[in-house]
């Protein structure tokens, strides 16, 4: 990872000085960095040691924020990570920009790595992607939405770099089909899991913990699956709150609505439904040797779902 932040900071490197800022800002934030590790560790998994792995891990994590610095400008979001977000702290249209030159500098990168295989996945990847952000503005203020558009939304949108992210490492091995696609599913199901727990968190976290603000997702309009989930088990009197309070992105309410919400036991199924993703992601790992590497994606399983921010 070392290695990686060496990439990245070296191809964020431009003669624009406010792209210098606004990239540095966002980057040093830190993160997980959940994404390029699955590209390192799943290299590794299958006995890939070549440089192309770090440049590979820095592209996807300029994609990652590039649709952070997005998300932020469409969610009018004023805290992430613990900071204000670079569209509050530099504005909307310079936030839309940088993020342009951070997936275009990622396809610079991904070019360089000379791999037909590679640059199709990562195309895919990010159009996908896009599908999935289209997709949840459309879902917005909807109380209706059924599980299966709110899973959708989360594979297109969270899921598929993830996904795309694990594939990446089995395709610099030279891995066969089946391995790639075990290695693909297990991205999958991870990077499912990852965003039930990030959705659940809205509802059960604090503020501090989490570095952005408790109940964003209610004011944005979001119905995800603590909401859904609540709904669905509430008496009529709760349900209307709920639905009016996903309508119109209304907070006024949001403590009677975490009640609903814990009292209901929608959290539980929450982490539950991640719980069985995380299953999936460790029953894909089969198709990998013994090593350290396979232990570390084992972990991750487990680290998904059991975090706290």
């Amino acid at each position: 990872m070392q290695r990686v932040d060496e990439v990245i900071r070296q191809r964020l490197s431009s003669q624009v000085a406010l792209i210098d800022q606004i990239s540095g800002y966002i980057i040093s934030a830190g993160g997980k960095r959940i994404r390029p590790r699955l590209v390192l560790l799943v290299a590794e998994a299958l006995g890939y040691q070549g440089a192309a792995r770090f440049e590979l891990a820095a592209v996807v994590e300029f994609i990652h924020t590039a649709t952070l610095l997005h998300d932020d400008v469409v969610d009018e979001s004023s805290l992430r990570r613990g900071r204000a977000t670079a569209n509050a702290a530099f504005g909307n249209a310079a936030s839309v920009l940088v993020g342009d030159f951070l997936y275009s500098r990622a396809f610079q990168m991904m070019v360089s790595v000379q791999n037909m295989r590679v640059l199709s996945v990562l195309a895919d990847a990010t159009n996908v992607i896009a599908e999935g952000e289209v997709l949840q503005l459309m879902n917005m203020h909807d109380p209706d939405l059924s599980v299966d558009d709110y899973l959708r939304v989360i594979r297109f949108k969270t899921a598929k770099l993830f996904e795309a992210s694990a594939r990446l490492g089995a395709v610099l091995a030279g891995a066969d089909e089946a391995t790639e696609e075990a290695c693909a599913g297990y991205g999958r199901a991870l990077g499912t899991a990852f965003q039930l727990v990030d959705d659940l968190l809205d509802y059960e976290g604090d503020s501090h913990a989490l570095g952005k603000n408790v109940g964003d997702d209610l004011r944005e309009g979001k119905p995800t699956l603590p909401l859904l989930v609540a709904m669905d088990r509430a008496d009529a009197g709760e349900r209307a709150l709920i639905r009016g309070a996903i309508e119109h992105g209304a907070t006024e309410e949001l403590s009677q609505i975490l009640a609903i919400v814990r009292r209901t036991g929608a959290l539980d199924a929450t982490r539950e439904a991640a719980e069985s993703e995380a299953v999936k992601a460790r029953d894909c790992l089969g198709a990998l040797p013994d090593s350290w590497a396979r232990d570390a994606l084992l972990e991750l399983c487990s680290r998904s779902v059991h975090r706290t921010s």
